[in-house]
This record gives structure tokens, C-alpha cells and sequence, in this order.
């Protein structure tokens, strides 16, 4: 398992409600005014292009202070001068989208390559394929499994370890969600409704017997596109769906994150955190709720906890603690890595999830045409919550268990994992030990049609 997954864990697991928000809707700036999205995002880019000489002259000095033929290197004094110039470049930069470095899998022993490919694509997402070069098919049964992550600021490959813990049993694909910025306007828009196409057509392009993990936002877009597939009796409907840390029913234990959603509405997000994409991204006039701003949203939610952490750092940096050192810098690369949400997507599924509540309402609608959780009656429903999270309160998942009335009981499962928080829910040390095998164990039980005249039997854990 890489580093971010064990350094994120730590910042999670086991400490009660911390928030440091990994990539959900909330935690918006509270800017004064409407001035913010009248040229904000020019304004960044400007100031970050002002910044780049200085970057460079930051680089250019830890060079100097980290060479080995430099004496200064080995005092106090170089490490410091280092350290400090480190520091500075990387508060400064932006942060491009992360590497998979998902290069191979042991199964059974045997160490299998991996070669990431494109199966899918429209201008909004990629769907990877982590393809599996076996010399010894294993014996087990390999589920196809369809992994949705969440398009709300941070890239897929914040599931990095989520994707590491599935693909030893099965046939693993994510969605590769693209950066608004990175798409230009000629491409048209993309909303909600767009987004439970998308996972129609993927589901789709799969052919059939796909397994769906969705992971915290994509809950509700997953939910929807199921009934949909069902109600049409369409054979590619999934053979089961898990729903991990999903806002199903915001108003069950509403978090800070909730509340702020419902007070504002989404006008208050209209007026306030959208803004145009500027030259010279290929997105350029496109509406956007940006990454930036996004972050700034992150990291003010634990603002304590981020400055301690660059603090530790710079001493650990001068102490030329390397282990320490790496685990920070490949948390944060992730971390502070974001991405740029369409504005139409952002609003459409503030004001449809967190304010109306429209789906646990009975009241979504998808291009006109309602949404009825009722209609699943064959895919099988596992939900998966966290004891601590403050993003998705508990009980908001395992709501869609009251929604899907007409799945039989034996074909349902809810697993609360104590003692995590919102990201300890699909990643980190109690995921890969407790969670990921009981998501695999029920792929695996239903990875055939449903069974017609079986005895129902309710099943709920908690561990």
C-alpha cells in the first residue's frame, strides 16, 4: 500500500470528528459580496504567474543548500535555508493531477502486472481499465467491478488504495473524471442528469454483470441510474450496488457540511463560489465552482492541523527525517491536487441533494422523468458507513435501504466501521483489514441473477 494511504489514515482513524474534507460538496470560503466570482480565478492566475520567478528562485536556492559538494549542506544552518526554500515552493505551486502508480498485483503468490487502460471516454470522463496480465488465471471468481469516484474537487486517484484493495478478486474500472478547466466550451455543458448518463453508458459499454462501488457523492447519480436501468428492465443494470459514506438523506444526523448546503441554498453558491474559467486553459469562459477555491474550502475546515503539519516538515527536513519527509510530500502532492467542478453539476446537486433532499423525497427527476428507488428489485444493496464522519453523517447511507423497498432482504447489507471517518470509509488500514473483504465477500454472493423464491434474511452488521 503507497504512503498517502497510511499517512491520510492516521489523520482520521480513531480521533472522533476531525474534519479535513477529502473531495466532498461544503466547505465553501464565506466571501463577502459578489465580487468573488466577478474575476477571482483571473486574479489566481495572475498572482501565480507573478509568483514563478520567486518559485524559481526557491528551487534554485534548495538546490544549491542540498548539494553535496556545498559544505553548508551538512550544517544546521544549509538544511534550514533548505528546508525553508522547499517550503515555500510548494505553498506556492499548483499541483497537477497525481500518477496512478499502480504497477502491479500479487494474487495467490504470483505477481501480475498491471496496464492501465482508456475502456471509455466522453469529454467529461475516462473510464480506466487496471487490466490484470495473469500467466495462471486464478481459480476464484473475478466480478467485474465498476469503481465511481466522486467528482467533487480531488481526482480519482485519491482511491488509489481503494482500487489497490479490490484488484486481487476482481476485474477492477474507475471513473477518470476530467478537470472543467481542461474542456472546452464547444464541448457543451455537464449537470447531474448528464452524470447519471454517463454511468448508464459505462454500465453499458461494460456489457452486463458489472458490480458498482460508489464512493461518498457518486451515491445518490448511482442510485438514480440503477432504478432507471431497472425500470426499463435493462439487462446492463448492475448486479449490486454498494454505497459507501453517500449523502442518500442529508437531514439524517446532518453534519456542519449539511447544515452549511441547507442555510445557504444554492443561489448563496451562484452568487458567491462560481466564476469563469480564464485563458490560457482550453475551458476558458466555461462556469466553474474552482479547485482553488475548493481548497481553500479543505483546508480552512482544519486549518490547525495543516499549519502543524508544514511545520513538522520544515524540522523534519532539517533533521533530514526522510521516511517522515516523503510521507508528507505524497499526502499533500494528493491532497492539494484539485480539480475545477462544472457549474451547472455543483448547483444542480447542491440544490437536488443537500437542500430539496428531492431523492429521499420522492421527488427526483432525471431529463423530466421521476426516480424511483422502488423499481430496483434485482441488484443487491450493500451500504457502508463510518462511526466518525463528519462529511456524510451516520444513518445518511443506510437510508436507501427504506428507498429500495423491493429488494428482498437477503439481497441488502449495511456495515458500520468503527473507530474511522469519512475517508477511513473507503480507504486507509481498517478498509484494506475490515471493509474491502466484506465488500468483496457480497460482490462475490451475488454475483449471479437474483434468486426468485428464496426465504428473505435480514442481515445487518456492525464491527
Amino acid at each position: 500500500m503507497v504512503a498517502i494511504s497510511h499517512y491520510a489514515a492516521t489523520q482520521h482513524e480513531g480521533r472522533g470528528p476531525v474534519r479535513m474534507a477529502i473531495g466532498e460538496f461544503g466547505g465553501a470560503p464565506t466571501p463577502n459580496g459578489s465580487a468573488l466570482s466577478n474575476g477571482l480565478y483571473w486574479l489566481y492566475e495572475v498572482s501565480h504567474a507573478a509568483l514563478q520567478p520567486a518559485r524559481a528562485v526557491a528551487d534554485v536556492t534548495r538546490l544549491y543548500f542540498k548539494n553535496p559538494f556545498n559544505p553548508l549542506a551538512y550544517t544546521t544552518y544549509g538544511r534550514s535555508i533548505a528546508a525553508a526554500a522547499e517550503l515555500f515552493e510548494r505553498s506556492t505551486r499548483r499541483y497537477s493531477k497525481p500518477e496512478w502508480r499502480v504497477d502491479s498485483v500479487t494474487i495467490n503468490g504470483e505477481r501480475a502486472p498491471i496496464r492501465i487502460a482508456t475502456a471509455w471516454e466522453r469529454p467529461f470522463c475516462k473510464l480506466l481499465h487496471f487490466e490484470r496480465m495473469f500467466c495462471n488465471v486464478p481459480r476464484r471468481p473475478q466480478p467485474k467491478l465498476l469503481i465511481v469516484a466522486p467528482m467533487s474537487g480531488h481526482y480519482a486517484t485519491l482511491l488509489r488504495g481503494t482500487v489497490e484493495a479490490f484488484l486481487p478478486h476482481h476485474d477492477v474500472y474507475i471513473t477518470d473524471w476530467v478537470d472543467a478547466r481542461m474542456v472546452p466550451l464547444s464541448e457543451g455543458h455537464f449537470d447531474l442528469d448528464d452524470y447519471i448518463d454517463y454511468i448508464i453508458d459505462m454500465l453499458h459499454a461494460l456489457g452486463g454483470d458489472t458490480h458498482v462501488v460508489a464512493v461518498c457523492q457518486p451515491s445518490v447519480p448511482v442510485l438514480a441510474a440503477t432504478a432507471l436501468m431497472e425500470a426499463d428492465g435493462d439487462a446492463c443494470a448492475p448486479r449490486s450496488i454498494t454505497l459507501m459514506g453517500g449523502p442518500i438523506d442529508t437531514r439524517i444526523n446532518p453534519t456542519v457540511v449539511n447544515k452549511l448546503a441547507e442555510e445557504r441554498g444554492s443561489d448563496w453558491f451562484r452568487r458567491n463560489v462560481i466564476t469563469k474559467v480564464p485563458l490560457p486553459h482550453p475551458g476558458v469562459m466555461r462556469d466553474v465552482y474552482p479547485g482553488f477555491l475548493q481548497l481553500n474550502g479543505f483546508v480552512s475546515m482544519n486549518l490547525d492541523r495543516h499549519i502543524d503539519a508544514h511545520r513538522n516538515l520544515f524540522f523534519h527536513l532539517v533533521k533530514g527525517d526522510g521516511d517522515s519527509v516523503q510521507k508528507h510530500r505524497e499526502f499533500y502532492d494528493e491532497y492539494l491536487a484539485v480539480m475545477d467542478l462544472t457549474a451547472e453539476f455543483y448547483l444542480q446537486t447542491v440544490d437536488t441533494v443537500f437542500v430539496r433532499h428531492d431523492l429521499p423525497d420522492g421527488k427526483m427527476t432525471h431529463r423530466g422523468r421521476p426516480v424511483d428507488p422502488a423499481a430496483i428489485r434485482h441488484a443487491a444493496l450493500l451500504t457502508v458507513e463510518g462511526e466518525h464522519d463528519d462529511i456524510s453523517g451516520v444513518g445518511q447511507t443506510e437510508a436507501a435501504h427504506k428507498l429500495c423497498v423491493n429488494i428482498p432482504p437477503h439481497r441488502k447489507a449495511h456495515y458500520l466501521q468503527l473507530g474511522v471517518g469519512h475517508y477511513g470509509v473507503f480507504n486507509g488500514s481498517r478498509f484494506r483489514s475490515e471493509v474491502a473483504p466484506r465488500i468483496a465477500d457480497f460482490v462475490l454472493s451475488h454475483n449471479g441473477p437474483a434468486r426468485v423464491g428464496r426465504q428473505p434474511v435480514a442481515m445487518k452488521l456492525v464491527g
